[in-house]
């Protein structure tokens, strides 16, 4: 172990040296208050940046312990750490040369607090025992405590990276001893040190996410599938800034009375606003007073917020997902008869695969596709379920897959017509399998009679028409003939064929890519998952790439179905924490649901199944 004086000499004496000299810097450095670990130099100054990680002694980060006390406050705590350190960074850090020179940073934050290998409260390596004069007490040296090699001690981990400078392909000594040396100090004892942060935002910003998660728990409980609390602000900025709209005109959001219904939570109190029961549920209103915005704040309230956010308080069952047609993308094998039956040319839909479906075949697919992940029917006569929810918004679903109604009934025949439309299967969905389905439709009265609670949305407040609804469906009768059978169809496994997945493009190494957040770059597939809407964070798609990679390695053998293969994967999560996915220490792999990996494996276009 060497100290900050040595790293600082170090870098002076590469100055001007070639970049790939920076490799001689590897290693653990010891400062007075915490150790910074380089673990990976970047091989060029345009190219990955270099990968270090923090590690601050409890003693020193001082957080008390009511903090991180439960699983969910500790990821809320290491939420707030890793925006204060980047925000810190961000202020101190700016450019010192070529290329990446001089970025400090550790990831790109958004509205949602997700479970992230950024920072971590754990176990670290001591410091290696000093040697001291006699007659000094080594208690007394601050950020040093007197441990053994083999007895680790608890701590701050913070894991980040860094644009060493370089002018060209030349190293910036100076510049870097400046950064690593001088600044590095200055946003550790900034961002990690107790004493140094706002207590009361620290404290909201756990007690938030702690509640959060609480009422979404006890949705069950309240034979609930999503809750939408009075006076929160659900519209957007705009379709590229997820943060509240900030505007006078902004109509904070009110629960019909019919449908109020009220929480304890552990530090807010009570909170009351409206709740969405299982079974299906129709948003309706004219256009542009809401109904999308209603439900894209329900779609995204899998996940928990900051505070401020507007929406902390929305909470929707973490099964929930949302369905869409989507044209162009492959399909392998999916069992997609329950919908569509009898294509032209005798093309299977017991099987269905292709390269470029339709909108009506995509949306079948991706609603069979979840089904299959979230529903468990491995004996007839018991089925057990992770109760998935189906969020529809008419906008971005097939016409011809959501309603046919009489007159096109009356002209084409129903063997003619190979589509079974939803809104005849809906009901079954709930019956025989009880899934719910919250559905945006502004455009069909048809669905009056399947649903069980209607909500309107008039200038984005929403009233309970459910009566009125059904009176109106019983007064103009539309005469269509219901086209779904008596039972919804089965639900049937697929096992994904290990073969069939190549992230090395047939080389030694894995290439994996992430492109924001609708694209991972998959050996020699460009996977894309821009109509995947709740991937809402680049880290998670990089920790799905990095388990696409640990799935063929670890689970997928030609035996285990995809769902048992994406169970496999999570529980190793949830035993070992996202680290398991990679062979050394990342900061930038994000938790993600196992519907997400499970759409990202379906999209790859050499997947083949059995």
């Amino acid at each position: 172990m060497t100290n900050q004086q040595t790293l600082r000499q170090k870098l002076l004496d590469l100055d001007n040296c070639n970049y790939k000299a920076y490799r001689d810097i590897q290693g653990s450095y010891e400062f007075p208050d915490f150790t910074l670990i380089i673990d990976y130099i970047q091989g060029d100054p345009f190219g990955a940046p270099s990968k270090l990680r923090v590690q601050v002694p409890y003693t020193v980060a001082a957080f008390p312990p009511e903090l991180y006390k439960s699983p969910i406050r500790e990821i809320a705590l290491r939420d707030f750490l890793t925006r204060k350190f980047d925000r810190m960074a961000y202020e101190v850090s700016g450019r010192r040369g070529t290329g990446k020179s001089g970025m400090v940073a550790i990831t790109k934050m958004g509205q949602e607090v997700l479970e992230r290998t950024s920072v971590y409260l754990a176990n670290i390596d001591p410091p290696a025992p000093k040697v001291v004069s006699p007659g000094s007490n080594p208690a007394l040296q601050r950020g040093k405590p007197i441990k053994l090699k083999n007895n680790p001690q608890k701590g701050v981990e913070v894991r980040l990276i860094v644009g060493l400078p370089a002018n060209g392909r030349r190293i910036l000594g100076r510049q870097a001893a400046e950064m690593l040396c001088d600044d590095m100090p200055y946003i550790v004892h900034r961002s990690l040190k107790y004493e140094q942060l706002d207590a009361d935002a620290c404290r909201r910003h756990v007690e938030t996410v702690e509640d959060t998660d609480f009422l979404r728990k006890q949705l069950v409980e309240k034979n609930l599938v999503a809750f939408v609390a009075n006076g929160a602000i659900l519209p957007r900025r705009s379709g590229i800034d997820s943060r509240p709209l900030s505007s006078e005109n902004v109509v904070p959001f009110q629960s019909p009375p019919s449908l109020e219904v009220e929480f304890e939570c552990p530090n807010q109190g009570k909170i009351s606003g409206m709740g969405i029961s299982k079974g299906v549920t129709l948003i309706v209103g004219g256009g542009y007073h809401g109904k999308s915005t209603l439900l894209k704040a329900i779609e995204l309230g899998v996940y928990n917020h900051i505070p401020g956010d507007g929406r902390e308080f929305v909470v929707t069952d973490p099964a929930a997902v949302k369905i869409r047609a989507e044209d162009g993308r492959s399909v392998a094998g999916v069992d997609i008869s329950p919908f569509i039956n009898q294509l032209p040319q005798d093309r299977s839909t017991t099987q269905f695969t292709t390269e470029n479906a339709s909108g009506s075949t995509s949306q079948a697919a991706n609603i069979m596709e979840a089904l299959e992940i979230g529903i468990k029917n491995d004996k007839p006569e018991e089925v057990t379920t992770t109760s998935p929810i189906l969020l529809v918004d008419e906008d971005t679903a097939a016409t011809n897959f959501m309603i046919r109604d009489r007159r096109m009934q009356e002209l084409i025949a129903k063997d003619s017509e190979p589509i079974t439309p939803f809104i005849d299967k809906v009901r079954q969905l709930y019956i025989d399998y009880q899934v719910s389905t919250i559905l945006v439709m502004g455009g069909s009265g048809d669905y009056f009679e399947v649903a069980d609670k209607i909500i309107a949305m008039e200038n984005f407040q929403a009233k309970e028409v459910t009566e009125k609804a059904k009176e109106i469906a019983k007064k103009y009768v539309t005469g269509r003939t219901s086209e779904g059978g008596e039972n919804f169809g089965e639900i049937r496994a697929r096992i994904p064929l290990s073969e069939s997945l190549d992230p090395s493009r047939g080389r030694r190494d894995v290439r994996l890519k992430v492109r924001d957040v609708d694209e991972v770059v998959f050996g020699s597939e460009d996977v894309d998952l821009s109509s995947v809407e709740q991937l809402v964070s680049k880290d998670q798609l990089t920790a799905i790439g990095a388990a696409m990679v640990y799935a063929k390695k670890q689970y997928m053998d030609s035996d285990r179905t995809l769902s048992e293969v994406v169970d496999a994967i999570m529980a190793d999560i949830e035993s070992k924490g996202l680290d398991v996915l990679l062979p050394f220490p990342q900061a930038d792999l994000a938790i993600f649901r196992r519907f997400e990996l499970a759409a990202a494996i379906n999209r790859l276009r050499t997947l083949k199944v059995k």
